[in-house]
């Protein structure tokens, strides 16, 4: 007869897998959020591409410079304030491919 022996690491239940650490989770919420705000700003970018800088009030040259930074702080407030749930789904798919690799 052979030996049908089954390695004890395969006979523990799946709820048993080893669960990442505080630090660990707090990097991957991290950078979930920095993906949505970097999506974020991409989407808002082209909002502002066709506004005029003249006026009274227009910032001119500098403004053009300075209105990516605009943007991108504007987009990390959002995922700050709750975001869209874009950090959510990043996060979980994060989280189910590091139980994948062991």
């Amino acid at each position: 007869m052979s030996d049908l022996s089954v390695p004890a690491a395969l006979l523990q239940p799946l709820t048993q897998r080893p669960v990442a650490s505080p630090a660990a989770m707090a990097r991957t919420r991290e950078t979930a959020e920095a993906f949505e705000a970097s999506f974020l700003s991409q989407m808002l970018k082209p909002m502002f591409e066709g506004l005029s800088t003249d006026g009274p009030f227009g910032g001119g040259e500098a403004e053009s410079t300075w209105r990516g930074f605009l943007v991108d702080a504007m987009a990390k407030q959002t995922v700050r304030a709750g975001g869209i749930g874009l950090a959510d789904r990043v996060m979980s798919e994060m989280l189910k491919m590091q139980e994948q690799n062991p």
